[in-house]
């Protein structure tokens, strides 16, 4: 059984002649240690996909299940807890809270659920350090360029025990250099058994995936293993 499944799922908004099937009939799943990339023109659903897979956003039909449980069948604060100890989650705004620093944003999920403030920290560090990033731990996100800020973000995803991560656009405001950072910190984390769905429009970004899911009006057109690229070969090495 996959980590993450989503059968049949339809995401409609609105009614009557305003209605619009974000999603239709779409199933998939994502394996431990997998990694799905998932592409698609703008308004494909891609993001809504991503929202409804990480429990932010209930589906209009179908079921997604996380580890054999189905969200439907959740209450309200088991999915809370679900998304705090088990869902890394990257967003195409970042959302990290500008009154904290980037440490501080890192190393606020792990103090939430209840990791001792200093432990929270050194694995903030830890998580920054392999994005390049440690020297800008005391800065707060508003005095980080937004590179910067997408690196903070991705270090919040992946830090502590996550074993499902999400991540929307994840190197849409990196280099070359810093996207293919990004790519190995979620190859590495797929590499302890986590599951990952990264949503991009970047081909050169898909290839590292192990599966690449496509995406047109909601509805999934096309599965296709991609080639692996030669910088996803020389920097990650054999898959698992």
């Amino acid at each position: 059984m996959s980590f993450l499944e989503l059968r049949h799922v339809t995401k409609v908004y609105g009614d009557g002649s305003s209605e619009v099937r974000a999603l239709d009939d779409v199933s998939l799943g994502v394996d431990r240690g997998g990694l799905v990339a998932v592409m698609g023109p703008s308004g494909s659903g891609k993001s809504t996909l991503l929202t409804i897979a990480g429990s932010l956003e209930e589906p209009s039909g179908g079921e997604v299940v996380i580890d054999g449980h189905s969200l439907s069948e959740m209450s309200h604060n088991d999915k809370a807890r679900l998304r705090r100890r088990t869902i890394g989650y990257v967003f195409q705004d970042f959302n990290l809270l500008p009154g904290l620093t980037a440490a501080e944003n890192v190393s606020l999920p792990l103090e939430l659920d209840g990791t001792g403030a200093r432990r929270a920290r050194t694995a903030a560090l830890e998580a920054l350090e392999r994005l390049g990033l440690v020297e800008r731990a005391g800065h707060f996100p508003d005095q980080l360029s937004g590179g910067e800020r997408q690196r903070v973000a991705i270090a919040r995803a992946v830090v502590g025990e996550r074993r499902l991560l999400l991540a929307d656009e994840p190197s849409g405001a990196l280099d070359s250099a810093n996207s293919e950072a990004v790519m190995r910190m979620i190859l590495a984390a797929c590499k302890t058994g986590v599951a990952a769905m990264v949503v991009t429009h970047d081909a050169q970004l898909a290839a590292w995936a192990d599966r690449v899911v496509f995406l047109r009006d909601g509805t999934v057109v096309d599965q296709t293993v991609p080639p692996p690229s030669a910088e996803a070969l020389i920097s990650s090495g054999p898959k698992p």
